[in-house]
């Protein structure tokens, strides 16, 4: 077993007051070094401070709902092992989005972002008897896409949209990329042109920030750069403002 010490920034709203100076609380727990950062939050939760509140679910790095900043950088309190953290470990709520109540934040203004790109499949011609089939080239296309669990920790990393929270973001931008490339569908020239605008693609820098916190290890900027050259193959240029 290990002790880890954790350092906890917390927030609670009929408490604190918004946007006040941070409130740092400090819990002890005994850990088997293969146990999660998550284990050790739910043991807090359990048996020290019961107003301690975080999200969570599948608990095995599929849903994204403990995506939170830890040590400095995004992660998911269900993918770090004890064994790779320091003795302290410094718990935060994701960057950028609204706090809620200690590590939950509002994560209405990133599904916003993912809507405006249309994430869903819009195909052509009648109803097939069962599913529209794809070849395993075609799959393949877009597999590495496919694996985003819109955690958010990419989007809440991003400095671009740090800066301006009018940005689509890396995680919409991907979605939207996953279904241009999608074989099925239809509407590639109505979703480049919705991820083209000045909101878009065309803003990213390739710093590679979303990249290095992704917990799926997909290649966001990779396919955001794929968006930029399928956009001037197809004369889809920069808004003024950004050429």
């Amino acid at each position: 077993m290990v002790s880890k010490k954790f350092k906890i920034k917390r927030f609670d709203p009929e408490k604190d007051i918004p946007g006040g100076k941070p409130r740092w609380e400090e819990f002890t727990v005994e850990m088997d070094p293969f146990e999660r950062l998550l284990d050790g939050l739910v043991r807090i939760k359990e048996a020290q401070d019961g107003s301690l509140t975080f999200r969570l679910s599948c608990a095995h790095g599929m849903c994204g709902s403990c995506a939170m900043k830890i040590n400095g950088k995004n992660a998911l309190a269900c993918q770090t092992l004890a064994k790779n953290t320091p003795e302290a470990v410094v718990l935060e709520p994701l960057p950028v989005f609204p706090v809620i109540k200690d590590l939950v934040v509002d994560m209405d203004p990133f599904f916003e972002k993912i809507g405006a790109v249309m994430p869903w499949l819009v195909a052509d011609g009648p109803h097939p008897e069962r599913e529209r089939s794809q070849s395993p080239e075609e799959l393949g296309k877009i597999m590495d896409a496919i694996k985003c669990i819109m955690c958010g920790c990419c989007t809440s990393s991003c400095p671009v949209y740090r800066a301006d929270r009018d940005y689509l973001g890396p995680a919409a931008l991907v979605k939207a990329a996953r279904f241009i490339l999608d074989s099925r569908d239809a509407t590639w020239k109505e979703r480049l042109k919705a991820v083209s605008g000045e909101n878009g693609f065309w803003m990213c820098h390739s710093i590679y920030n979303c990249y290095e916190v992704c917990p799926r290890s997909i290649d966001i900027t990779g396919y955001i750069a794929w968006l930029k050259r399928l956009a001037v193959k197809k004369m889809f240029f920069p808004p003024k403002g950004q050429r």
